[in-house]
């Protein structure tokens, strides 16, 4: 399993409490159209995130993740720059 696999599995984990209508989510799920959610819920999910991975995401890159799978892409990039 790769690091990038091992990021994918713990979001998907973290993703699961939000997950009302429990949609299956997948790399291409969007976190505003497929999961319906509002801006509270996102935050509180971003916060979780950064707790799992101790790092910090900035409203700016916060606004420009629309996917489970960009999301993995930007925990990985911001594990790297620790």
């Amino acid at each position: 399993m790769t690091d990038r696999d091992e990021t994918a599995a713990k979001i998907a984990k973290l993703i699961e409490p939000f997950n009302k209508k429990g949609i299956a989510v997948t790399e291409s799920t969007r976190f505003a159209q497929d999961l319906e959610w509002d801006s509270l819920t996102v935050m509180d999910f971003v916060a979780s995130v950064e707790d799992e991975f101790d790092i910090l995401i900035s409203m700016n890159r916060a606004a420009e993740i629309e996917t489970v799978g960009q999301l993995v892409d930007a925990v990985g990039q911001l594990q790297g720059e620790r």
